[in-house]
């Protein structure tokens, strides 16, 4: 066993830590007896140098570019998988033959209505409310309509809950939408795949045929795979700290979604859109290039740079064909846009400052583009964001679930109030 020896020169004591080993990526140390034997706690705001869990779901390596499902990388799931699969695989571990595979879809099929009692939740809501708010109450309110599967200490219940969750997300997502453009509900057609069947639930009308077109599914179904998750981020990590308390996995999804919401973590795409509508023509580049390299101008070019990867995010790679593949085939009038965020790649990735803070481009940077495209508003982004990641979240919650000894989460901190002191009568007080 290798240890680390830390000394506490104030007292000196010393106490030795393990040092284990990952089966990928920097080993940890375990500072479990840091606080029992020296009195010492660790600081670490952000946890940017903690493993607050231990995980054989998701792997990144930054520095390489890396990200790897359950060991297989994103690249070759990208090209050769379904979102279905890919949820499979995240959800148990290894990829489904075809038996399992068709078992699972047929499962997820099953699981796509909602109670009718939910779709009453949705008058409730202010007419222009946001889409987000309504996803995140909406999914918070299922365990009043599902609690026959709430123990989370019973594996079949918690693998229903899964199901229904990864199912049902589009269909909630979908009514969202409609309700806030006031259009009627379009219910689930199981007759279609996971992302035609989201689509159509977005944009059918009961007035007017409706088909799917097979490209714009495609990418959909590209950009799912990609979201589906990304180790421990401030939505998965929400998720856990959630799931630590005892909580029902509805409530630990709502609070994932409602982490996801930020602006720094879901909204990323969304900012990368407003900044490219912004940008008139692309002889204003080389200015921008200017000022987001001025420190002191508060201007940052979004979809650049990542704070896990320090090499270019490689699902960039991926969507950036596909972003293309999908303007041409729907012939959109945001070429435009296109043209920019090439250009703006280009002109990022030549220049001597971006390659030194290797601020390379995100899968933020045309995600955004693909999904505007596709005729989703703005404020749907983060949405379509949560659908996609519900996979992610529930298999950390269940991996969660079956260890043998989980803790409630209890970050410590380091205060810097005032030490005890005693009450002031009203009348002593300046």
């Amino acid at each position: 066993m290798e240890t680390v020896t830390i000394t506490d020169d104030s007292t000196g004591k010393s106490v030795k830590l393990e040092k284990k080993t990952a089966s990928s990526g920097s080993p940890v140390i375990d500072i479990g007896q840091l606080q029992s034997k020296l009195g010492l706690y660790t600081f670490d705001p952000g946890f940017t140098s903690t493993a607050a869990c231990q995980s054989t779901i998701t792997y990144i390596d930054g520095d390489k570019g890396e990200l790897l499902y359950r060991g297989y990388p994103i690249e070759q799931l990208a090209g050769q998988s379904s979102y279905i699969e890919v949820s499979y695989l995240l959800l148990y571990g290894e990829l489904p033959n075809k038996s399992q595979l068709d078992e699972f879809n047929d499962i997820i099929i099953q699981h796509t209505m909602i109670n009718e009692g939910i779709t009453r939740f949705y008058s409730g809501f202010r007419y222009d409310a946001h889409p987000m708010a309504i996803l995140c109450a909406v999914v918070g309110a299922l365990s009043s309509f599902y609690h026959d599967s709430l123990d989370i200490n019973n594996p079949r219940h918690r693998e229903i809950s899964a199901h229904r969750l990864i199912a049902k997300l589009p269909t909630i997502a979908a009514f969202s939408y409609k309700y806030t453009i006031g259009q009627p509900f379009i219910y689930p057609d199981n007759k279609l795949d996971y992302c035609s069947n989201f689509l159509r639930m977005m944009f059918a009308t009961p007035a007017e045929d409706y088909e799917v077109n097979p490209i714009a599914a495609r990418a959909l179904e590209l950009m799912m795979i990609l979201h589906a998750d990304h180790e421990q981020n401030a939505s998965t990590s929400t998720v856990r700290l959630a799931s630590s308390s005892g909580a029902n996995p509805f409530a630990c999804i709502s609070a994932g979604i409602a982490s996801l919401w930020g602006p720094a973590h879901g909204g990323a795409n969304e900012s990368v859109i407003n900044m490219l509508e912004s940008i008139s023509s692309v002889s204003e580049i080389p200015k921008l290039i200017k000022r987001a390299k001025d420190k002191n101008d508060k201007f940052r070019l979004m979809g650049f740079g990542h704070r896990i990867y320090k090499n270019f995010d490689p699902r960039a790679k991926i969507i950036r064909d596909m972003c293309h593949q999908l303007l041409n085939e729907l012939d959109v009038k945001d070429q435009p846009l296109v043209e920019i965020a090439c250009e703006l790649e280009y002109a990022a990735l030549k220049d001597d400052y971006f390659k030194e803070k290797k601020l390379y481009p995100n899968v933020d940077f045309y995600s955004g583009i693909i999904l505007k495209a596709l005729g989703i508003p703005l404020n749907m982004f983060t949405v379509i964001f949560s659908i996609a990641r519900t996979v992610g979240w529930v298999s950390h919650w269940k991996e969660m679930m079956e260890e043998d000894k989980h803790r409630i989460g209890r970050p410590r901190q380091l205060y810097m109030g005032y030490t005890a002191r005693d009450y002031v009568a009203m009348d002593k007080r300046k």
